[in-house]
């Protein structure tokens, strides 16, 4: 449930900013309209999904005192890895919203790039609260990591050069967990770790622009797990499961960077960017495989 809300939070910033930058060019001076319409939108949805999040989620369970929960084995960090990514691209459209207020590039890092890290602290101390969960410290270093990366390559190439990216496919677990890993194709992409992939991906031009390289070609690493019914591994578990980790070496495309005169289409590239696009892949897992994918979702 909170993978939904987090991932609807997400994709809901996505569409009201890349709405915003289609229909208004960007300021290259402050607009302060601009500006306190950008505050007050991010202020209303970070506000409004809190509040749905805990009447609809929070308020069904027993509460506590603040406390903190070590879950950091749990679905081989598969969620931490959502957490990065989750991070990332709130604190990315943050960003770019201030930008397009002409807002300047330090109050852009300070309050655009940190957007995700505090709202996804909120939602862990939400947690924190939970007499069920608690706030964990493996799910707040992961939401700074993404920040990290976001701001990282900002001040240091003044460009986005790598970015996460997210794939997916259906796998034959979620039909024994239907509860847990999502009964129908939208709840199993937000739930079942198994059929996740998420991948750092490098635009290759951007590294070398005075190469002949493709400015839309990407090489991309990615990470997943497979063969888990349940977060952990203790010993009942471990006889219905057998986790193990996986390593991918792909290409991509960065939509980004295809050209277009389409104001639409870029709006729409740049909102469906973090979709890792479908390719051949080499595997190495930690069952000691090495397999070629011809096309790996």
């Amino acid at each position: 449930m909170k993978k939904v809300f987090q991932l609807s939070f997400l994709l809901c910033s996505l569409s009201f900013f890349a709405q915003n930058s289609s229909f208004f060019k960007k300021s290259d001076t402050l607009h302060k309209k601009r500006r306190n319409v950008v505050v007050i939108s991010k202020s209303a949805l970070a506000g409004g999904a809190l509040i749905a999040l805990h009447q609809l989620w929070y308020k069904d369970y027993p509460q506590s005192s603040f406390h903190f929960k070590n879950d950091n084995n749990d679905w081989k960090q598969m969620d931490k890895i959502g957490h990065f990514m989750t991070s990332y691209y709130v604190g990315k459209i943050g960003m770019e919203a201030l930008d397009w207020a002409g807002v300047s590039k330090k109050n852009q890092l300070i309050y655009g790039a940190t957007y995700g890290f505090a709202f996804l602290t909120a939602v862990e101390v939400l947690d924190g609260f939970s007499k069920q969960w608690g706030a964990s410290p493996g799910d707040i270093l992961a939401n700074a990591a993404g920040t990290g990366l976001l701001v990282g390559q900002e001040l240091l190439w003044n460009e986005q050069r790598i970015t996460v990216k997210y794939s997916f496919h259906q796998t034959n677990f979620a039909k024994q967990r239907p509860n847990t890993l999502g009964e129908n194709y939208l709840q199993q992409a937000l739930k079942d770790y198994n059929g996740q992939t998420y991948w750092l991906s490098a635009n290759i031009w951007s590294f070398n622009k005075e190469g002949n390289f493709p400015k839309w070609l990407n090489i991309a690493v990615g990470y997943g797990a497979d063969g888990m019914l349940y977060g952990n591994e203790n010993t009942q578990n471990s006889a219905l499961q057998d986790p193990y980790r996986q390593f991918y070496l792909s290409l991509d495309i960065d939509l980004v960077k295809i050209p277009t005169k389409s104001k639409f289409l870029k709006s729409v590239f740049s909102v469906i960017n973090f979709i890792k696009i479908p390719a051949p892949a080499l595997e190495i897992n930690t069952k000691g495989q090495v397999k070629f994918h011809y096309l790996y979702f």
